[in-house]
């Protein structure tokens, strides 16, 4: 794929939208103002138009001032267990505007989103399903889920990809610093640049993983169909896959229908934690107009192989 071709795919759907020509027009205009400002402004700090931020599931933590090497990290640490923790990468600099305009999917790029913070709640808290082989599948530049595998789980291996190689480069550091500190045990974390519509990145890795996960990574029209064969295949036969994604209009149930299609069972969760769910209840009861479920509450999909479709 090209670098015209990958922006196009950007372009296609938002983060954070829900309709494909909205979204589509979204990025348009997000090119025309970026280029627009390359001479006079080459670096943009962030592109986000997010309004619900968090589930209040992890407290963030900044290490005593006086160090500026350690200005950049922040330490995640779960506030229901308490007992698991992990440092981030916490200001990772600015995006510059051939970085948003040309590069493999950014949405990943600025910031950790709900249904990221929600799924590594969701790995914390049922952290014995979590053993053998593990992949985390559009981590972003802090695969915060598939870390906190790797810090709670007996795990043999955690495996932790982005299709974009600045969010590996960053992760990858952040893997260093937390070996550093001792919190991943026995576990093997290894990161790696992993593309769902790359043959030569699922075929090396096909049938390998126990565990395969993703959070809200259904949006992107372009790829959703490459996203199921690449969890089809990278499962081994008796292996599941969890993932963690707002409905986002039709895109979930799209996702669903490839899956099913491919020969997958699709089991389909909305009430999985009683503290998000309580949260979302709140935020619906309290009419706030920064929420809106169809593209902040996510559900979780349990996905195993079965029989071909006919």
């Amino acid at each position: 794929m090209n670098e015209d071709e990958s922006c196009a795919a950007n372009s296609q759907t938002s983060h954070d939208g829900v309709n494909t020509d909205v979204a589509r027009a979204r990025w348009t205009l997000l090119r025309q103002v970026l280029r627009q400002k390359q001479v006079d402004n080459p670096e943009v700090k962030q592109v986000s138009v997010r309004r619900f931020a968090t589930f209040d599931l992890f407290d963030r933590t900044r290490p005593a001032p006086g160090d500026p090497a350690e200005e950049q990290w922040v330490e995640y640490r779960s506030v229901f267990f308490p007992e698991y923790s992990a440092f981030l990468r916490d200001n990772m600099g600015p995006l510059r505007v051939n970085e948003v305009l040309n590069s493999f999917d950014n949405t990943g790029n600025v910031c950790v989103w709900p249904s990221e913070e929600a799924m590594a709640h969701y790995c914390l808290h049922n952290r014995h399903m979590f053993t053998g082989a593990v992949c985390e599948l559009g981590g972003g530049m802090t695969c915060l889920a598939g870390l906190m595998v790797a810090v709670c789980a007996d795990a043999e291996q955690v495996l932790l990809t982005d299709g974009n190689d600045k969010c590996v480069q960053n992760v990858r550091g952040i893997v260093e610093r937390n070996e550093k500190a001792g919190k991943f045990g026995s576990t093997c974390v290894s990161t790696r640049v992993l593309r769902w519509d790359c043959e030569l990145d699922i075929s090396t890795l096909e049938a390998h993983f126990d565990v395969v996960m993703c959070a809200d990574c259904l949006f992107l029209d372009q790829y959703r169909s490459s996203l199921v064969d690449a969890i089809r295949r990278l499962l081994q036969p008796n292996g599941v896959a969890l993932v963690l994604a707002p409905l986002r209009g039709d895109t979930l149930r799209m996702f669903c229908q490839l899956a099913r299609q491919a020969g997958l069972l699709v089991a389909e969760q909305r009430q999985y934690d009683a503290h998000v769910w309580d949260v979302h209840l709140k935020m619906l009861r309290e009419g706030k107009e920064a929420y809106d479920e169809n593209i902040h509450y996510p559900l979780l999909l349990t996905l195993t192989k079965g029989s071909p479709a006919q």
